[in-house]
This record gives C-alpha cells, sequence and structure tokens, in this order.
C-alpha cells in the first residue's frame, strides 16, 4: 500500500446494492500511469447489475461506474500521449495482459486476463475501482483521448461503454453500411445511441419498442425511419423479412422468435443485453434463412478510440439525465424500473 492514492467514492457493501461513501486506497502509480480527476461517470445497467450480485460476481465493497470522463492531474515519467489538463476517458477495461492472440489483435475486450475497470483484483490485490470516485489510476494504453471539439463531458460519458457496445457490433457485422437496414431492439442507454451512429453511417433504422409512447422520441427526434411496437402482432408481421440486420439491447429475458422473423435471409441478430437467466430458441427459425445470432461485448480500445472519434466528427452525444451522488441509490432504483432518459450521469467533480 506504500505510496497508493487515498480516495473518495461511493461503495455498495453487500447485495442489496445500496451505495454509502467509502475511503479507499487506490494502487500506487506505475512510470505508464495517468492520474486523472473524474469529473462525470455514467450509470450503466451493468453497474447494477453486478452491485445486486445478479451474475454471481461481487465482490463487496464494490465501487462501481465505468463511463468515466475526467482531466488529467498526473503523469507516469513513460506517458506519451497524455499532458497534464487533457480531457480523458475510460470505459470497462482497467487492463489486460497484451500478449494473448485478442489483445495483438486489438480485442483486448475478449482477453482471458481481462481486468474490469471496477469489482476485480489487479495483479497486486488491491481492488479496482470504478467512476463513482473522485479519482482513477489507469494504464495509458487503456486511456481514451477526448478530441477538443467534444462538448461538455456529461453528455459523452456514456460514449464510453454504450457508445463503443454498439458501435464494435455495427463494424465488424457489417452493420454499418450505407443504404442497409438496422433495426434497434430497444430504445435505452445503448439503444438511443446505436441509433444515432446509424444515420451518420447513412443507414435506415428501425426501432423496436414494448413501449409505443416512445414512437414519436424515435423518429421525430432520434431521426429513426420506422417504429415497430413489440407486442403488436400485425405491426411485427408486415415487417417480415425486412431488415439487415438487428442490435438487440434488452438486458432482460424476452421473445426473440418475433425479432428473428424481422430479419432478412442471412441476416444477423447481435445480442448485447446480459440477462440474468436464459432465452428460449428456436434454432428451426435460424436454419430454414440463414440467419445467424451472435454475441458482442464492449470493444477494444483502438476500437474505442475510432468511435470516440467517429462520434466527435458527427456530433453524436448520448441523452443524459445529470444526477448528484447522493441521488446515485434513487437512480438505481429508477434504472432498474427503466425509468430514465437514457442515461444517468453523475456530477462527480460537483457533487462528489
Amino acid at each position: 500500500m506504500e505510496n497508493s492514492q487515498r480516495a473518495l467514492g461511493w461503495a455498495a457493501k453487500d447485495a442489496d446494492g445500496v451505495l454509502s461513501p467509502i475511503k479507499l486506497s487506490l494502487r500506487a502509480k506505475n512510470d505508464d500511469d495517468i492520474i486523472f480527476k473524474i469529473l462525470y461517470c455514467g450509470v450503466c445497467h451493468t453497474d447494477l447489475s453486478t452491485i445486486k450480485n445478479e451474475w454471481g460476481t461481487a465482490r463487496y465493497p464494490i465501487v462501481p461506474g465505468h463511463e468515466i470522463i475526467g482531466v488529467v492531474i498526473e503523469v507516469g515519467t513513460a506517458v506519451q500521449n497524455f499532458k497534464i489538463g487533457d480531457s480523458i476517458g475510460v470505459g470497462y477495461i482497467a487492463n489486460s495482459c497484451l500478449t494473448c492472440d485478442q489483445c495483438k489483435q486489438n480485442f483486448e475486450n475478449y482477453c482471458p486476463n481481462l481486468i474490469p475497470s471496477f469489482n476485480s483484483p489487479f495483479h497486486n490485490g488491491i481492488e479496482s475501482t470504478g467512476g463513482f470516485c473522485n479519482l482513477f489510476i489507469v494504464k495509458e494504453h487503456f486511456a481514451i483521448k477526448i478530441p477538443e471539439n467534444m462538448p461538455l463531458e456529461k453528455i459523452i460519458a456514456p460514449l464510453m461503454c454504450a457508445g463503443i457496445t454498439v458501435y464494435s457490433p455495427m463494424k465488424y457485422f457489417g452493420l454499418n453500411e450505407k443504404g442497409k437496414h438496422l433495426g434497434v431492439i430497444g430504445l435505452g442507454g445503448l439503444g438511443h445511441v446505436a441509433v444515432k451512429f446509424a444515420k451518420a453511417f447513412g443507414m435506415r433504422v428501425t426501432v423496436v419498442e414494448s413501449n409505443p409512447e416512445k414512437r414519436k422520441e424515435a423518429m421525430d427526434v432520434l431521426g429513426a425511419d420506422s417504429f415497430l411496437v413489440s407486442n403488436c402482432l400485425e405491426e411485427m408481421e408486415a415487417a417480415d423479412g425486412t431488415i439487415d440486420g438487428i442490435i438487440d439491447t434488452v438486458p432482460t429475458v424476452h421473445d426473440l422468435h418475433p425479432i428473428i422473423s424481422l430479419l432478412k435471409v442471412h441476416g444477423k441478430l447481435i445480442v448485447l443485453g446480459g440477462p440474468s437467466k436464459p432465452d428460449e430458441l428456436l434454432t428451426l427459425s435460424l436454419i430454414k434463412a440463414g440467419k445467424m445470432i451472435a454475441g458482442s461485448c464492449i470493444g477494444g480500445i483502438k476500437d474505442t478510440q475510432e468511435m470516440i472519434n467517429f462520434a466527435a466528427k458527427h456530433n453524436i452525444t448520448a441523452e443524459v439525465e445529470v444526477i448528484g451522488i447522493d441521488y446515485a441509490n434513487k437512480a438505481m432504483e429508477r434504472l432498474s424500473k427503466g425509468d430514465v432518459r437514457y442515461r444517468f450521469v453523475i456530477d462527480i467533480v460537483n457533487s462528489l
């Protein structure tokens, strides 16, 4: 613990998931590390699932948060691309081995030794602590440079997770081609950003949602071309076989069969949500038309930097509700009910 950094954060201490203030020690700075003051941190459903131990992986106490934006206050002697005063972003990845096949191909997100930015031990035994904290230490390789022309940090914080989570599969599964038809299942934190990226790529976009009240928002505000109510059989059947690829952002169990029916022959369904219970699937619905279901988990560091640069060029930001840290528990409660438009972002610097 010698030379470790003292910090203040909010942590969940058991599976109740209730957050409260905590004093903690961050790991000591290495030569290739950056220390930065956290300004804003988005609130992701993964944070909620982790502090509630829905996946059985919780390591209490947990300081959540992995959509982190801040300003550099100290750099190690080996740091080359950041200086004091620079804007910086960190997503879900805090470290990886950098030597495996996945890391060598810039897929650090699939490294078997990946260390998330919270709820995970570093090799020295100190727990990684997330963005619900006033300070963060990150190895330069895993830091994202924020372009100078980007807008206020509070509305780009969700891009560190929500942004790359939709951008990466659109790129790697060929769902970013101009003129193609993309379906977006769920108009939430991920879904609304997926619509914005798809329109910037020049695609036709259909939003599929269980809440019909989101139709006007999807089309008039976000620019979607069409909207389907998922439990309206007539609307769904009328769109059968019309969509090239679908991004499914829903984090809870839901029926995949009507969604698969929307796909064209050889269409692709990319699953991004992580329900705690398994979905049922009739494989015949895939076999009959050569359709594909694949998963995708965030993205590598190179792609994350590419994504943030693309967002800066096309003025892509998230729709957020800015809160103070003392509202975090209420925000988690509302998030569990889907009561947010579309992402909570904690103003760390002014409330912690």
